[in-house]
C-alpha cells in the first residue's frame, strides 16, 4: 500500500469521527466517545487523527466551535477591502505562492457540447479521500471528490457528451493532487473551466481567500462588487468544479454555521479544521 492509499484509508477513518463531530460539537464530546464511534481505542484514534490533522482531536473541535467560524467572519469583515489582495500576503497561505490562471472555454466548445475536446480523467488518492480529475491539454476542467476508487465519468459526460473521455493519467493532474497532499508549492496551475463570465469572476474571488480564513456568501459578492447578488453568488458556488484549488468550502453561512458542501459536510468540516490547524502550527 503506497503513501496516497494510506492517506485515503485514514481519511474514511477520520471522515467517520468528523461526521460525529459535525452532528455532536455543541456537546463537546469526549475522546472515548469519539473513539469508540469508529471502533478504535482512545490511544490508537488519538494517534491516527494527531497523524492525519497534526493536532490533538480536542484541539481541532475547538476549530469547529460556531465563536471560531463567528470570529473568522467578523475578521473578514473588518478587513473586506484587503480580502481581494491578501493571498499574497498571507505567510500562512499556501496559495500565495501559487500562480493560478482561469481559463474559461470558448463559447464554441458550449455549443458543440464539448465537440473535438480531449479531456484525460484518472482517480487518485489524496489526504481528504479519492478524487476525480480531469484535464484538457490547456489545464485541468474537473477535480470531484468520489465515495469509491472507481472512475465514473459521467460528471465530464454530462457536461460534455460529445467530448472524447480518455480514461489516462496526464501531465497536468500531478499538480493538482499534489497540492491537496501538501506536498509543497506549485509555481503553476491551469484551470480550463465552462462556465458563465458571472461564475468565474467568483470562483477567481474564492481563490483569494487565504488558507485557514473564512467568508460568508455576503462577502463573497461584496468581493466582487455584486452586493445584491448573494444567491446568484452562492448558486455559482455551488457549481463549482474543481474542489480544494478553487476553495468553496472557505464560504460560510453568516450565522457562523458551515453550511452544505457538494462533496459532504463532514469533507467541508475536515477541510475548514485540517486548514486551521495547519495555519496555528507555522506561528507556533
Amino acid at each position: 500500500m503506497n503513501k496516497e492509499e494510506i492517506y485515503t484509508q485514514n481519511y474514511e477513518r477520520i471522515e467517520k469521527a468528523i461526521q460525529y463531530l459535525v452532528d455532536n460539537f455543541k456537546q463537546q464530546p469526549k475522546l472515548e466517545e469519539i473513539a469508540q464511534h469508529i471502533n478504535l481505542s482512545q490511544f490508537h484514534f488519538q494517534r491516527l487523527f494527531k497523524e492525519w490533522a497534526g493536532v490533538s482531536p480536542k484541539k481541532f473541535i475547538e476549530f469547529l466551535t460556531i465563536q471560531h467560524a463567528k470570529m473568522k467572519l467578523l475578521e473578514r469583515e473588518k478587513s473586506l477591502l484587503e480580502l481581494t489582495e491578501e493571498s499574497g500576503l498571507s505567510s500562512s497561505s499556501r496559495l500565495h505562492d501559487l500562480f493560478i490562471n482561469i481559463e474559461g472555454m470558448s463559447p464554441g466548445t458550449f455549443k458543440k457540447k464539448g465537440e473535438g475536446l480531449k479531456i484525460s480523467v484518472s482517480v487518485y488518492n489524496t489526504l481528504f479521500g479519492s478524487i476525480l480529475i480531469g484535464a484538457t491539454e490547456t489545464g485541468i476542467c474537473l477535480a470531484s471528490f468520489t465515495d469509491n476508487n472507481t472512475t465514473n465519468t459521467s460528471e465530464i459526460q454530462h457536461k460534455f457528451p460529445k467530448a472524447k473521455i480518455v480514461i489516462e493519467k496526464h501531465q497536468h493532474h500531478k499538480s493538482i493532487v499534489d497540492f491537496i497532499n501538501q506536498k509543497g508549492s506549485l509555481n503553476q496551475i491551469n484551470l480550463h473551466l465552462s462556465g458563465t463570465p458571472f461564475q468565474l469572476k467568483v470562483w477567481q474571488a474564492l481563490i483569494n481567500i487565504p488558507e485557514g480564513n473564512l467568508a460568508s456568501y455576503n462577502q463573497v459578492a461584496k468581493m466582487i462588487h455584486q452586493e445584491n447578488a448573494t444567491r446568484a453568488v452562492a448558486s455559482a458556488i455551488a457549481r463549482n468544479p474543481i474542489a480544494v484549488l478553487i476553495p468553496c468550502h472557505r464560504v460560510i453561512q453568516s450565522t457562523g454555521m458551515f453550511g452544505q458542501y457538494h462533496w459532504g459536510t463532514a469533507r467541508k468540516t475536515a477541510l475548514i479544521g485540517f486548514e486551521a490547524s495547519k495555519n496555528l502550527s507555522e506561528f507556533k
